[in-house]
């Protein structure tokens, strides 16, 4: 037989009826919306970061881009007849070291990944102060001829002359 509740429990019900029914408000419809808002700001994040990398990779390619076209304008520059081993003993000359030459090699070589040969000279300059050293190397870098300094090896004479022989492996790729 049913009874009737006093104030105080239908109180209670009321109360016990809205905390149940704030409990499901919360729990499936504002904490899905907070956490789908959630998820979309880490989302969000993570695109911004992946947009900054493709922006930085654009930045890289169009400065290699640059490069590329630069070289090739220069390799379309040098004289079809160029030869580093001329070149080097015509700026050893300029820079008033040819006499200073022990020996010049010429070598080529072709790399595996590659449709172009590698021409390298190994020089060794005798007898000269470093003042000497540095300006050669200097012309050689500076050239537009496409020619690079691979490879410095740098030894004293003697404390008391000032004097350094050196050795330098130099290439540039022929077209």
């Amino acid at each position: 037989m049913p009874r009737k509740l006093n104030r105080r429990e239908k109180y209670s019900i009321y109360a016990a009826s809205g905390f149940i029914f704030l409990f499901f408000v919360v729990q499936f419809i504002f904490s899905p919306f907070v956490e789908k808002r959630a998820n979309l700001e880490r989302s969000l994040q993570g695109k911004r970061e992946i947009l900054k990398d493709m922006i930085l990779l654009k930045f890289e390619y169009d400065d290699s881009r640059k490069e590329t076209e630069l070289s090739k304008r220069r390799f379309a520059q040098r004289e079809k007849d160029f030869t580093l081993f001329s070149f080097l003993d015509k700026l050893a000359g300029e820079a008033g070291v040819k006499n200073n030459i022990a020996y010049m090699k010429p070598s080529t070589s072709a790399p595996k990944d590659g449709g172009f040969t590698i021409s390298l000279v190994e020089m060794k300059l005798q007898a000269i102060t470093m003042e000497q050293l540095t300006s050669y190397l200097y012309m050689i870098e500076t050239s537009k001829k496409m020619v690079f300094v691979k490879r410095t090896s740098i030894t004293r004479k003697s404390r008391q002359t000032g004097f350094v022989d050196a050795v330098l492996q130099v290439e540039t790729v022929k077209t």
